[in-house]
């Protein structure tokens, strides 16, 4: 099994490799995720997982540097991504940018992976601190509710075995690439046939 998901690993890494054009997506997967929690560990280590795999992912650490200014990076990323990985954690609901992020993500219709770290999806809410308007909270909230809706992944940072669930994430995140693959060459196809015949 893991033979045959490294072979597929390989095969849609040189897709993705090949020359892009613009407007083609400028990363394979959009990380978000909650710095203080997680950059040093799940994040980034999920990060350069996939990059030594040849993917392209996008983690603001990693690919932002001083004077970038975040929403024009990040927005941007998060549009032409392929596929997002949203990793809650305690302090996540806590910050403007994380919900923002998955906001965004939910808005552009990207498929979403959630990882629950050393959180319940029962236990995430939006807070309401006094500084975001009623239109933010109730997009935080929807974008929230539709991740806790959604199948995931979860991961006990004190209890779990990191290889373990590096596997577990790399084939999730493999099978969506590839069914997202599947998906854009067949409506490519369903578009030139429409538009031969016409």
């Amino acid at each position: 099994m893991q033979q045959r998901c490294y072979s597929s690993a390989k095969n849609l890494c040189r897709k993705i490799i090949q020359p892009r054009t613009s407007i083609q997506a400028t990363c394979d997967m959009f990380i978000n995720h909650r710095g203080i929690d997680t950059k040093r560990t799940i994040a980034g280590l999920l990060h350069d997982h996939f990059f030594r795999m040849g993917l392209r992912p996008f983690l603001d650490s990693r690919n932002m540097k001083p004077g970038d200014s975040l929403f024009e990076k990040i927005n941007p990323a998060i549009r032409n991504c392929k596929l997002g990985l949203a990793i809650f954690s305690p302090n996540y609901c806590d910050s403007y940018f994380c919900l923002h992020e998955l906001a965004l993500l939910m808005e552009s219709k990207k498929r979403v992976i959630p990882i629950f770290c050393d959180v319940k999806p029962s236990q995430l809410q939006v807070k309401d601190y006094g500084t975001r308007s009623t239109k933010q909270l109730q997009r935080f909230s929807w974008a929230l509710e539709e991740a806790k809706y959604t199948v995931g992944l979860t991961f006990d940072s004190s209890t779990g075995e990191w290889s373990e669930f590096l596997n577990t994430a790399t084939d999730s995140v493999i099978k969506n690439l590839v069914e997202l693959e599947a998906e854009n060459s067949s409506s490519k196809k369903s578009t030139y046939i429409v538009q031969g015949r016409e």
